[in-house]
């Protein structure tokens, strides 16, 4: 079996360092840690790690990290100004803000092992569908067009953003991506351009706003469809003229950054529907690239469920009435859903053959399930909001009411998800997590 990879863990709080530890080892990492520059420059002298993770404190400063790092760094800051933020990039794969989840910083990780360049993973299928589009992708080589990534939930439309960066005209720039799903608008707002002090109840210092981390790189805006119509002419102003404002303030800021947008679903529909406005779907949709969904690509199914499986269980193998299994099934939750039935059937298969009866499926209703048939035609609000309410439902049921592991499978952040909870009233107990 292949040895774990190592993450460096560097943090002078000790409860938040073992926590931190905790994390990666329960997701099968090596680990090891340090309190201070000197301890972390003795473990880099007498060790190889693949991975450093660090704590910053409120100063914004690698304080405890060596000035000649040859690995990938993942910083997790409590970040108080832009200026603070944009020397943290210098030096790291990414940054985290504070609070952050596990599964969060698991995958920013991974990613980093992934990622030589700023993201850029090679990609490659054997469907014609996806030869054609990562065809055009290549066109985009040193690009910084707007792109708009369409296609169903799950199909890899943050993987294929991220590879767009690392391709594009400003790899070394920051990419930062916002889920718009289910966001209020001032939440939204508040999280895209930031605020003032005092510019609303609870504000109690100036807090930047994506904009700022992601100048100078690329912003991927995920669900941008959800975004609501209040806050759609503000992105449409840093597109246009590369200025916005914080919330609170009227001081306009300038701003450079490469827009990237997905979305599952149709906006020349919602255009026309009068609930996104048409200037600005001209302007994220210069580029548009079609992910085609895994049902139309079953040649990628086996190698994408033996890199998975490689990934989770590098000893254990898929028998051959399993691989026939996988690719008859229907996908509708496309490459998200295959990785999290291999990664499931791994952990619970009993030995390391994994045979067709040790595949665990989710069923899916037929009426959110687009593999199903036509996609769900949204005309109202009330209509929309019941869908979601009832996919939300069905996500606790699977998850017995867990809340983190069912904004996991919803693919949302968790505060998002409890903030529905409350919203609807639910008297839901489900347990935090």
């Amino acid at each position: 079996m292949p040895k774990p990879r190592t993450v460096l863990v560097v943090a002078t709080a000790p409860d938040y360092r073992q926590e931190l530890v905790t994390a990666l080892a329960d997701r099968g990492w090596a680990t090891c840690e340090a309190a201070s520059r000197a301890e972390c420059a003795r473990i880099l002298d007498r060790r190889r790690v693949d991975a450093i993770v660090i704590d910053v404190q409120a100063t914004g400063r690698h304080d405890c990290l060596p000035e000649s790092v040859d690995v990938p760094v993942v910083t997790i800051a409590t970040l108080p100004t832009a200026e603070h933020l944009r020397a943290l990039q210098m030096r790291s794969r990414e940054v985290l803000a504070k609070p952050i989840e596990n599964h969060e910083l698991c995958r920013a990780i991974e990613t980093a092992f992934e990622a030589p360049r700023r993201g850029e993973r090679s990609v490659h299928s054997k469907a014609a569908a996806m030869r054609e589009l990562l065809a055009a992708v290549e066109c985009l080589r040193d690009s910084d067009l707007p792109v708009l990534v369409l296609g169903e939930t799950g199909t890899g439309k943050t993987m294929l953003a991220r590879h767009l960066h690392a391709i594009g005209a400003r790899p070394e720039g920051a990419f930062v991506d916002l889920n718009c799903a289910g966001l209020s608008s001032d939440f939204l707002e508040s999280e895209l351009f930031g605020h003032e002090r005092g510019a609303f109840t609870g504000a109690h210092a100036s807090k930047p706003g994506l904009l700022d981390v992601a100048d100078g790189g690329s912003l991927f805006l995920d669900e941008i469809g959800d975004i609501d119509l209040r806050v759609q002419p503000k992105v449409l102003k840093v597109l246009e003229d590369r200025k916005f404002r914080r919330m609170g303030d009227v001081r306009e800021r300038a701003v450079d950054v490469r827009l990237i947008a997905a979305t599952h679903h149709d906006l020349l529909r919602r255009v026309a529907e009068r609930s996104f406005r048409a200037d600005l779907y001209y302007r994220v949709s210069t580029i548009k690239l079609v992910i085609p969904p895994l049902r139309e690509r079953r040649e990628d199914i086996i190698p994408l469920a033996r890199e998975f499986l490689g990934k989770r269980h590098p000893s254990a193998t898929l028998s051959r009435d399993a691989e026939g299994r996988l690719v008859e099934h229907r996908w509708p939750g496309n490459i998200r859903e295959l990785k999290n039935v291999i990664d499931s059937s791994s952990v619970l298969a009993p030995g390391d053959v994994i045979r067709a009866k040790d595949l665990r499926f989710d069923a899916m209703p037929p009426d959110l399930d687009p593999a199903a048939g036509p996609s769900i035609s949204v005309t109202s609000s009330a209509s929309r909001a019941d869908v979601e309410r009832k996919h939300i439902e069905l996500a606790l049921a699977a998850e017995n009411g867990h809340v983190a592991r069912a904004a996991r499978r919803l693919a949302i952040p968790r505060s998002t998800l409890y903030w529905k909870l409350n919203r609807w009233k639910t008297g839901r107990p489900g347990r935090k997590g």
